[in-house]
This record gives C-alpha cells, structure tokens and sequence, in this order.
C-alpha cells in the first residue's frame, strides 16, 4: 500500500520545515502512476476507513466504481478531520475529496465540485426519550438556555446563523466520533448533523436517539436539503472533466443506486442526487 508510506513523506517534509512537492493531478499523470491520492474525513456512512484500514461509506464506494471506469484502480487515502478537506485539498495534500461534502455557493468560490453525488436532510441526536423534546433546529432557538454541539466546519453552523441561533448556543467538536460523550456527558442538548449521520450514531450508542419526528430546517423561504459531491482544486481541469463525466454516466446505472440505498438513503435521495444540477447549488438555488 502506498497510502502510509507517502503520508509519511509528507510528515518528514514537514517536520523539516520543507515544502510538500506538488503532486501532478493530471489526467494523464494519474493514469501513469496508476493511483491517485483521494481524502476521507471519517464520518460514517459518508467515506470513513473499516478496521481493516480500507476506505468505505458513500463517496469511496462510488469514486471506486468511477475511477475503475476511468482506468485508475488505486486510492491512497488520508483521513482529515472535516475542517481540514478543502484547506488540505488547495494544499495539494491530496487530489480529491470524497467525503460527500455539501455543495454550497462559499464551497464552490474555492473547488469545483462535481455533479451532486448523494442527497440527505438534517437530524438530531438526543439523550434518550427526548428529554427537551427537540424535532426542529428552530426549537434550539426558541430556548436560549440549550446548547447544541456541531462539528468544525460543517454547513450546519450556516443553517443555525441563517436561523438566528448565536454562537453562545453552539458547542464545537472536532469529529463526528465524539459527538456520543458530548450528549451523554451532558456537554450539549443534542448534536446536529444530517438524517445518516445521527441515525448511525444512535445504531452505535446507548442512552441516545434520533429527535422523532424531525423538521428539515427552513431557511429564507427554503427546505433545507444537503447534496453532496466530490471536490477537486480548479486548476486540475481534465482529472474534474472526466471524473465528472465518469460519474454522471455511472450515476444512471443500478449500480449506483444500489450503492447509495446499502447506506440508508431512500430512493427519492437518490433521485434528488439525480435530478440537481451543481450550477443552481453553487448558485444558492
């Protein structure tokens, strides 16, 4: 496996005070080396690595496919904590993000994302029965004594200040892994992030569950929906152009669907991820 040994490199480089050299992501350069260098931030059941240290979830899953398609049968994968993929990615630590990052108009000022890969809505993670009878981000809101943790750098901090929540309400994590202590411990009222996410976290914890039933925000007159795509540099113009070509014919098939239904999303997830263009999202349409 290269994936430890170039991470390694990196870290010697580093450490020495020396620049990181700059990895060709060119198609073509990518076809010689036979792998290219992917990034996961270990969120179940988005792109995560199983105990076995291969990489899983959503966005792997189907970049294999893509890639294979593409002629390129290697990942080197390096796991980021979330606020790290687009800073690590401009970086050129590595020459794509698979982590099903949503794609909005701030994202889209800095990489070019792909079509939309997957599509999902919001939910909380709550002490067990409820005890604040939270279904909404709206009803954190109505009560400025609660507090709600996120993860750094992830959308919901938008939706919260779209919502008016200040930031005295919001408790940062560093990763989705820790959300569990912070609710069981008492940290936090309830951990936002979206419907997989919580539903995954109440599968793995005790004494927590997913807020039933749950209201997608709405934010200036909109249901909030999140869609999620693959992310590459701007400048890697013919590696996005057939990757994104790649994916779009691939996203027609049942394999694709089969893929993103293993992980929980329904078929009317799926079809959304179909149907939206990553122009109107980018957009803020």
């Amino acid at each position: 496996m290269r994936s430890n040994f170039y991470r390694s490199l990196a870290a010697m480089s580093l450490t020495l005070g020396l620049a990181v050299s700059a990895h060709a992501a060119s198609l073509e350069q990518v076809k010689k080396d036979g792998y290219i260098r992917g990034a996961s931030a270990n969120e179940v059941p988005y792109s995560y690595m199983d105990e076995s240290g291969a990489a899983k979830g959503i966005g792997p899953d189907v970049a294999a496919a893509v890639l294979k398609s593409m002629g390129v049968k290697e990942v080197d994968w390096t796991v980021t904590p979330f606020g790290s993929l687009i800073p690590g990615l401009k970086a050129k630590r590595f020459d794509f993000v698979a982590a099903e990052q949503n794609i909005l108009p701030e994202r889209c000022k800095q990489v070019q994302f792909t079509t939309p890969n997957s599509s999902y809505g919001e939910g909380l993670l709550v002490p067990k029965g409820n005890p604040k009878k939270l279904h909404s981000y709206e009803d954190i809101k109505k009560d400025p004594s609660l507090k709600v943790a996120i993860v750094s750098g992830a959308d919901q901090l938008d939706f919260f200040h779209g919502l008016g929540i200040p930031d005295s309400q919001i408790v940062m994590i560093q990763a989705n892994a820790d959300a569990l202590s912070t609710i069981q411990t008492g940290r936090a009222d309830a951990y936002a992030a979206t419907e997989l996410t919580v539903a995954k976290l109440v599968q793995g914890g005790t004494n927590v569950e997913q807020a039933a039933p749950f209201t997608d925000p709405v934010i200036e007159g909109k249901s909030v929906r999140s869609y999620g795509g693959f992310d590459f540099r701007p400048e890697d113009k013919d590696l996005y152009k057939a990757f994104n070509t790649a994916l779009t014919d691939f996203k027609k098939t049942d394999d694709y669907k089969k893929i993103l239904m293993s992980y929980g999303l329904s078929a009317e997830s799926v079809e959304a991820a179909r149907t939206k263009n990553t122009e109107d999202l980018c957009a803020g349409k």
